[in-house]
């Protein structure tokens, strides 16, 4: 995998910062803008496992098209080295589930961290995008309070039918979820999901 100070495309890399299903996340810094970033890169051995960079794709799609404070911001998908790799605005704060470890969040706090999780939930639902993996992981707190919602990789994209006129008609699925299958983390999923 990639190792502080190596270049990778226009990234150099600082360090890892994290690692989860869809590959590890390291922060870089994007030499043509002169910012931090970071950087989601899926392993080589997973690049021919269709599902798993279709899902990678989707997280991209899904996040880039919308734009929210609460959103985590995409800047670029792209492949180096023949590792795919998602870059997205490097959040300077912590997850919510480190904070819950630190015990220190207060009534007020919890629920302002609830409402502009909310909203980012509400804009993504609003476009026909729903997350599916809301935990306290995939929210992160800036140091400054604002809260962003990160990893859209295993979103569902809905479309209406263009024959609906009715906005609470249902919608199909866009990109499609092999029936059955079981995708997130147990503990957090709806009832619906659980049940595949």
């Amino acid at each position: 995998m990639l190792v502080t100070g190596e270049q990778f495309g226009h990234y150099r890399i600082h360090s890892a910062i994290g690692e989860g299903g869809m590959g590890k996340v390291f922060l870089a810094e994007d030499l043509e803008l002169g910012r931090q970033v970071a950087l989601k890169v899926l392993p080589p051995e997973v690049a021919n496992d269709k599902e798993r960079v279709g899902r990678f794709i989707q997280e991209a799609r899904a996040a880039s098209s919308l734009n929210h404070p609460n959103i985590i911001t995409i800047h670029e998908i792209g492949t180096v080295k023949e590792m795919r790799f998602i870059a997205t605005e490097h959040i300077d704060g912590e997850t919510l589930r480190e904070k819950i470890k630190k015990g220190s969040l207060t009534v007020r706090r919890i629920l302002d961290i609830s409402i502009q999780a909310s909203l980012a939930l509400q804009t993504a639902h609003s476009r026909n995008i729903i997350h599916r993996d809301i935990k306290p992981e995939n929210i992160m707190v800036r140091h400054d309070g604002l809260v962003k919602v990160l990893d859209f990789g295993l979103a569902k994209l809905m479309q209406q039918s263009p024959f609906d006129s009715d906005s609470k008609a249902p919608t199909r699925e866009f990109v499609k979820s092999r029936s059955g299958t079981i995708l997130g983390t147990v503990s957090y999923m709806s009832p619906e999901q659980a049940r595949g």
